[in-house]
């Protein structure tokens, strides 16, 4: 999973990235110091790898990653390739989903590009950036399709239709995350890709003070989530400021900084599950001696493609799957009992994976 993250320059943006990648992203109080995407990769936290090692004691345990991409500052007129528009425009198109960092918090010592703490002005420069590249893009399409029908070939009329009913759309300026559309107009939008579609979830980077609050007290971020529900995005609170101080602690000493500011989890965990839900993804697992791991899969995956994601021989030559939850293989401490206890089961091609599977696969190629 890649995920992107974007914003407007000085929004604490390349902060929070630098703080969950430890990757060194140069960070500073001035827009475009973000010139070359930096790329992060982080482990998913998960407590049921740490159980299965110790089950198992594993010679290797192999966590599910997620890639960060810190993509540089964005301004008004970048569909025009102002500041670094057309390098935001690529990069953007590579990444599975928007993680859109929004200031939320005043500070006169750094200073907006706007001039003034507008949450909801700063999200709608992006997206209306991303809508222009999106327009353009469909009257290209529109344009080739047209001179189909001119040949006669009338088979495109409907997605002509389509395609000029969704640009009357976002030229009000209505992303198309905040659409619905019918499973025939999605084999359409497969044609085009568009950057307002994307899964997008915004973080609200708050003051150090807000950090534990309800997110309710503070007025940027209860504008931020009226927004994201319009469209059915996701928002998480986040202080770019915390994490940096968390990046730099060990497992307990995290555990102790963030009981005593009353927060539950630091803003990487959440950004993490909020990635999982918006994007519909769930783990299942591997185990054994040569390696405890978690591979990561779309929501409502069958067993053959489940294995596929290990190799394409397993998917290829799939005869049955193994599984046992994960809960149940805790509870009775060994696979051993829980195969005496009929817990162990065999699914076949039909299964659909769900979290937390322990599955050993069975395949002949």
């Amino acid at each position: 999973m890649k995920l992107g993250i974007v914003g407007l320059p000085n929004v604490g943006k390349s902060t929070l990235f630098n703080a969950i990648t430890q990757a060194g992203a140069e960070s500073a109080n001035y827009p475009f110091c973000t010139i070359e995407p930096n790329v992060g990769t982080v482990a998913v936290p998960d407590e049921r790898l740490d159980k299965l090692a110790e089950m198992y004691d594993p010679d290797k345990v192999t966590p599910a990653v997620i890639e960060f991409v810190d993509i540089a500052g964005l301004v008004k007129g970048a569909s025009r390739g102002e500041g670094l528009g057309n390098k935001f425009l690529s990069n953007i198109r590579e990444v599975d989903a928007i993680v859109h960092v929004v200031r939320a918090f005043e500070d006169t010592n750094i200073v907006h590009v706007e001039g003034n703490i507008d949450p909801i002005r700063d999200i709608e420069t992006i997206n209306f950036e991303l809508i222009l590249s999106d327009l353009e893009i469909i009257a290209r399409r529109i344009d080739r399709l047209k001179k189909q029908l001119k040949g006669g070939d009338k088979k495109y009329q409907a997605e002509v239709d389509f395609l000029e009913g969704l640009t009357a759309t976002l030229e009000k300026g209505i992303s198309a995350r905040a659409l619905d559309f019918t499973d025939e107009e999605r084999e359409m939008l497969k044609e085009v890709s568009l950057l307002s579609l994307k899964p997008v979830i915004y973080a609200a980077n708050v003051a150090e003070d807000d950090y534990a609050k309800p997110a309710g007290e503070n007025q940027y971020v209860a504008k931020i989530q009226e927004f994201a529900a319009s469209e059915k995005s996701e928002v998480m609170v986040v202080s770019a400021r915390i994490e940096e101080e968390i990046a730099e602690l060990d497992k307990d000493e995290k555990v102790m900084f963030l009981e005593e500011l009353g927060a539950s989890e630091s803003g990487l965990d959440k950004l993490i599950k909020a990635s999982y839900k918006l994007l519909g993804l769930i783990s299942y697992l591997t185990a054994g001696k040569p390696e405890v791991r978690a591979w990561t899969i779309t929501k409502g995956t069958k067993a053959p493609q489940a294995a596929g994601k290990i190799h394409t021989d397993f998917e290829r030559g799939f005869i049955r799957a193994e599984v046992v939850a994960y809960n149940d293989l805790m509870e009775n401490g060994s696979m051993t009992v829980a195969k005496e206890k009929g817990l162990v089961r065999s699914e076949g091609k039909e299964y659909t994976v769900e979290d937390g599977d322990i599955i050993l696969f069975r395949f002949n190629v």
